[in-house]
């Protein structure tokens, strides 16, 4: 009888991605790594992931793992120290700096990545026994605004709806949002539900993006003008009949300033058009079909978050909801996509600096309810700085120690290139991570504590829709790793308040946290999950997903909230707002032309210190690029797969370029995710300008002014290693995950023959292998050690840039043939089969090249090429771009048949 390993079992766990939540089923593979399935029965996701979380399973390796606990030393040095030296540091170095300069000199920056017991853990600590409430998170950066939205119109920070309403909407509204590749899930359960039921989606964005591509509508609007289109709308439902008076009249307050001040903004749909830059014909579409259909959900994420004014434009879009009664019913409510796995979480235990814990506020009732439940009697008695602000006063020296909980500061945060700076004269800087190296890092910390990974966390997360879900261990933690809520209490106890944090497990700081949130509340507060406060231990590990309100005594969760009212407001009822003119902060000027617009891409994550890890998610766009329309480029003298430099007032980075009409004019578009620890000059947050939102502190990071430039490069490239690679300063790189090792795209002005002895130089000298044609600016080389390819260098003319398909399949074998030797240097494969170009869908690995075969053979629906090819089948994210090359291939063959007539 065979006896099967239990440490092998498939755990259930949690997607470490976006606010979906999506269940996963991970398997491990006792090698350290797991194989890992969609979870069919968990109700964010149904089985479905996309391609993050497909491939996570190639981002558990420890390459890159902070394993133990560091010291930075005298000589600048990391040292490796115990736990208990590392916390008595930390702990020591914090009660001095408090000692000396009180509690507000003190921050603590934490991450929608963390579990909520660690959050709880961190928050308690800073706001209830240090003081203070100088604790942020990088949530401030995506979904604030919604929660200041929120708390204005709601009383609270309240998801009025659920998921299920997305099947059963007849108007789906996407505004600011490309949730075809950055909810993916959601995205094709709204395709589903327009294929099934006729449902109509309208997309409001200045980008056409893959979302737009299966929109009945597109709003291509001026940048900044969306709180004019929606008081349009409010405008319109008013002098057309489509108001719900009933459910104004009864449940709310405030409507006849909110509609007097859009008025005031955009009075018709002719004043909206002008406002917005969008047709007459389109603006009159949009008001119908929103004033013709009852169940209407609208989505909105970054686009209107991250914005000077995104409190008002969720204002702005609430106020129509609210209008028309369309709120907590079934297929109809606005909703917020939020864009981190625990985000929801964060904002439950007080995670931002103007919060309390359980959805509590900064109001002297508040405080003393939450002092007297942690017996807390040094409690903050007011708001914190928010994370922009923070940053600032830590540049200005009024913050002096700042411990940074699994974030990226120096990368994400908009004027990086300040926020760096200010991190080096802090006199602490503490960082917890799973990475030994990162910008912030790097950015002058001394110490770093090792904190679990996912796949070794255990603990809960909570989703966009209020849903509760567990994160569990399937990997024992390696090297000295532990929780983040251990490291806090431990540090906490060393700080004299063992009492308060004497946790034995992450249950035990739930069972508290859900304790608190039913505390004195009766249902006078939104979050309450009173009847998980006693779950044992058994319970807990086996607890299924759980959407919250369970108040104790109930049966089951409350999908939604306030179709009928019962607003947290002090008279109860939900407020209209009056929001103010749209103006974006920062002009353009003839120095200045553009304006930059930050976002994300379909397979990476943040700063890729996970999503960077796998090759298959580095094979879509494997470089830092900037997206310009061709008038504009035109104008700039830049071309499609050339090079151009972005600079504003703060910094500047260059970029590979693609030029697309589906870009707006005046507009440039870049994504976030590259980093000093990733690219030569791809750091996009170092342009940024750091306007925020009065109400939120959100940041405006879509509409920074720009310039652009042409940068020519004579040469491309590429390096594929075992080992990280360094180049000169004159050379322009991308990192790029590849199996085996390390991927590196060039771009170069050097000589070719300046390369010569680059392999050699790097370390211990095998064989090295070169071709060289000097006549031509062609050098390649390949290092070998034994039967294993080390390493390998192609550099050659930029028109004619060399491929690395072939290399990379070579590179990837453990030993090399004799064929596949000699035809290395000529970038061939030993098959002869052509390379297979970049990955559309990366859930399955399938290039452009043989989804462009496969259309050339005549398929011509997406559908028809997953039957083929699998793509498209899994996630669905690649599906609009499968739809955009059958689109090409139909305008090329009439244009080819013309030409041939």
């Amino acid at each position: 009888m065979t006896t099967l390993d239990p440490s092998l079992a498939p755990t259930k766990t949690t997607c470490p991605y976006c606010g979906v939540g999506c269940g996963v089923i991970a398997t491990p593979d006792s090698k350290g790594g797991a194989t890992i399935a969609g979870d069919p029965e968990h109700p964010a996701n149904f089985g479905r992931l996309c391609s993050k979380g497909s491939a996570l399973g190639e981002t558990l390796g420890l390459g890159e793992r902070l394993l133990d606990p560091m010291i930075r030393c005298s000589n600048g040095k990391f040292e490796q120290v115990d736990w208990s030296d590392a916390l008595d540091h930390v702990a020591n170095r914090l009660q001095h700096i408090i000692a000396k300069h009180g509690p507000g000199s003190v921050g603590f920056y934490l991450s929608g990545q963390l579990l909520t017991e660690d959050y709880y853990v961190a928050n308690k600590l800073m706001k209830g026994f240090i003081g203070t409430a100088n604790v942020d998170t990088n949530s401030r950066l995506c979904m604030s605004s919604s929660v200041a939205g929120h708390r204005r119109a709601f009383g609270s920070d309240t998801v009025p709806g659920c998921y299920e309403d997305l099947d059963q909407a007849d108007l789906l509204v996407l505004v600011g949002s490309n949730a075809a590749w950055c909810h993916p899930i959601l995205f094709q359960r709204m395709i589903a539900n327009k294929q099934k039921r006729g449902a109509r989606i309208v997309v409001i964005d200045p980008r056409q993006t893959e979302t737009s591509g299966d929109a009945d509508l597109f709003l291509g609007l001026r940048p900044g003008t969306d709180t004019a289109l929606f008081s349009g709308l409010l405008m319109y439902l008013a002098d057309n009949g489509a108001l719900d008076h009933a459910y104004i009249d009864e449940y709310t307050s405030g409507f006849e300033e909110g509609l007097a001040k859009a008025r005031s903004i955009a009075g018709s749909v002719t004043a909206t058009a002008l406002a917005t830059h969008l047709s007459e014909t389109d603006v009159a579409t949009f008001f119908q079909m929103f004033a013709k259909t009852p169940r209407v959900v609208t989505l909105y994420s970054q686009g209107v978050n991250q914005s000077a004014q995104g409190t008002d434009k969720v204002n702005a879009i609430i106020n129509c909801h609210l209008a028309t009664g369309r709120i907590g019913k079934p297929g109809a409510s606005p909703f917020s996509l939020t864009g981190q796995p625990n985000a929801m979480g964060g904002r439950e235990v007080g995670g931002l600096s103007n919060q309390l814990a359980a959805h509590m506020g900064f109001t002297p009732p508040d405080i003393d309810r939450v002092r007297r439940f942690w017996k807390a009697p040094h409690i903050a008695t007011h708001e914190g700085l928010k994370a922009v602000q923070m940053f600032q006063a830590i540049g200005r020296g009024e913050i002096k120690a700042l411990w940074v909980m699994g974030t990226n500061p120096a990368v994400s945060l908009p004027n990086a290139d300040a926020v760096r700076a200010a991190m080096r004269k802090l006199d602490l800087l503490v960082i917890s991570e799973n990475v030994q190296s990162n910008d912030s890092i790097n950015s002058g910390a001394h110490v770093l504590l090792p904190a679990h990974a996912w796949g070794e966390k255990s603990g809960t997360v909570t989703n966009s829709e209020r849903r509760i879900s567990r994160q569990r261990a399937f990997l024992p933690p390696p090297g000295q790793a532990k929780p983040d809520w251990w490291i806090i209490s431990e540090v906490a106890k060393r700080l004299g308040y063992g009492s308060a944090f004497a946790y034995n497990s992450a249950t035990d700081i739930f069972r508290e946290h859900a304790a608190l949130s039913a505390f004195e509340n009766s249902g006078s507060r939104d979050f309450d999950i009173g009847a998980l406060a006693s779950i044992d231990d058994d319970d807990f590990d086996a607890m299924p997903p759980v959407m919250w309100p369970m108040p104790d005594g109930s049966a089951e969760s409350q999908p939604r909230f306030f179709s009928e009212g019962k607003y947290y407001t002090s008279d109860r009822r939900g407020h209209f707002i009056a929001p103010d003119v749209p103006l974006l902060r920062g002009a353009t000027s003839e120095a200045r032309p553009l304006r930059l617009n930050t976002g994300r891409i379909r397979d990476q994550w943040h700063t890729m210190t996970r999503t960077g890890l796998s090759p298959r998610l580095g094979q879509h766009l494997p470089e830092p690029y900037v997206e310009i329309h061709p008038v504009d480029a035109a104008q700039a003298d830049i071309v499609n797969g050339g090079f151009a430099r972005l600079a504003t007032d703060l910094g500047q980075c260059i970029l590979k370029v693609v030029v697309s009409e589906r870009q707006q004019r005046g507009m440039l578009f870049a994504p976030i995710h590259w980093s000093e620890e990733n690219s030569a000059s791809g750091r996009v947050g170092a342009l940024v300008a750091p306007f925020t939102d009065p109400f939120s502190g959100q940041p405006e990071n879509k509409a920074t002014p720009v310039a652009i430039q042409a940068v020519t490069f004579a040469q491309r490239g590429f390096v594929l290693s075992r080992k990280p690679m360094a180049f000169p300063k004159s050379v322009w790189w991308s990192r790029v995950a590849v199996t085996g090792g390390y991927g590196y795209l060039l771009a170069s002005n050097r000589d070719a023959a300046s390369w010569k002895t680059y392999l050699s130089r790097q370390g211990e000298a095998g064989h090295v292998a070169e071709y060289e044609d000097t006549a031509h600016g062609v050098y390649r080389a390949a290092q070998f050690d034994g039967d294993k390819l080390e390493a390998c260098l192609f550099i050659g003319p930029a028109e004619a840039a060399p491929n690395w398909d072939a290399v990379k399949a070579t590179f990837a074998a453990e030993v090399i043939s004799d064929e596949q030797r000699r035809l290395l240097l000529s970038g061939k494969s030993t098959d002869g089969v052509a390379s297979d170009g970049p990955v559309v869908c990366a859930c399955f690995g399938i290039g452009r090249n043989a989804i462009c075969g496969a259309i050339a053979e005549g398929l011509r629906t997406a559908a028809e090429i997953g039957t083929k090819l699998r793509a498209g089948t899994n996630c669905g994210s690649c599906i609009p771009e499968l739809k955009r090359l059958i689109a090409q291939t139909d305008v090329q063959q009439p244009m080819e048949a013309s030409a041939a007539s």
